[in-house]
């Protein structure tokens, strides 16, 4: 017998005003879109119509419809056992990193092709170029030290006539280095993105994937089942989160004039002390720290630039407002 139908709120109040997921998933029309997404539909205990997000395959599908039906795009796919990101999430990251650009332009968010971004960690999913280019016409370059990783996003670019021309897949061959050998001499990128590695070690990414499975269901799981996949490289480095972001903002500073914003996600509150002390050793001009929450998980997008005043203004009008 099912239990009493569970009352949900219309809308997703934390997500940002122009994201296209903040009403909760119209599972007739994303089936509609993307009839693969159908047997893994069933009604759950409440009587409402879902998948099991235990289900790696379910997630991936689900995740799948989102992009074909509010995005356009054809033929996505990733191997398995790859990192399934969750779209609401990701298009939170890039409605608030426009807001971001829009700031330095007079509340104008800058758009089309002029407006260049580099995807750090694109992943075989490319879902960071898939929506800013879809929301905003940016173009990207997106870079990973995978090669499997690479060559499933270059899959998704070709398989979508909207991505072909707008979006460059840069193979990282220096696992060290985050923007050297990837940004080339001359060029300027007006946002970098990322989604850094969250653990320290596979161990520490398996017990905690065993805590929020044992949380979720209330408990205690002692297989651990990674619902949205992930490879070594995407879910743990050494040092985890706090490591690589301070390894990005110390090798951000030789990229100071070479960028406007970069931005990434970090998830642990603990990291952001460290984090905002490693900003202050490398002198940025400014920096911001954007709040992000998406139901019970409450994130953040740390920001930075080195230009001053006058060399945002000057960028903004040579490249964003250049008169043709």
């Amino acid at each position: 017998m099912p239990q009493k139908k569970k009352i949900h709120p219309k809308e997703k109040a934390g997500l940002h005003l122009r994201n296209r997921h903040r009403d909760r998933y119209d599972f007739k029309q994303l089936i509609k879109s993307c009839p693969e997404l159908r047997p893994f539909v069933k009604l759950n205990a409440y009587s409402n119509e879902s998948i099991d997000f235990f289900d790696p395959q379910a997630v991936k599908m689900l995740n799948k419809a989102l992009l074909v039906h509010f995005y356009g795009i054809k033929g996505w796919d990733i191997p398995q056992n790859y990192l399934t990101p969750p779209i609401p999430g990701r298009a939170d990251y890039i409605h608030h990193a426009a807001d971001l650009l829009g700031a330095a332009n007079q509340g104008r968010i800058p758009k089309g092709q002029k407006v260049k971004c580099l995807d750090v960690g694109v992943g075989a999913s490319c879902v960071y170029p898939i929506i800013g280019n879809k929301e905003y016409g940016w173009s990207f370059i997106g870079a990973d030290i995978d090669p499997v990783s690479i060559e499933s996003a270059k899959k998704i670019v070709e398989s979508n006539p909207t991505l072909k021309g707008s979006v460059e897949l840069r193979l990282q061959k220096n696992p060290r280095d985050i923007f050297q050998g990837i940004i080339k001499e001359d060029e300027r990128i007006d946002l970098t993105l990322c989604n850094p590695p969250f653990h320290a070690s596979l161990a520490e990414a398996q017990a905690g994937t065993l805590r929020k499975l044992s949380n979720l269901q209330q408990k205690k799981i002692t297989k651990p089942t990674l619902n949205f996949g992930g490879q070594n490289a995407e879910l743990w480095c050494e040092g985890g989160e706090q490591r690589f972001v301070k390894d990005m903002v110390y090798q951000s500073k030789q990229f100071s004039t070479s960028c406007f914003w970069f931005t990434t996600l970090l998830s642990k509150q603990a990291n952001l002390k460290p984090v905002l002390q490693a900003l202050k050793d490398v002198k940025a001009f400014e920096v911001k720290t954007i709040a992000m929450s998406q139901g019970n998980k409450v994130s953040r997008i740390v920001a930075w630039t080195f230009l001053t005043q006058e060399q945002q203004k000057k960028w903004v009008e040579a490249k964003w407002n250049k008169r043709s």
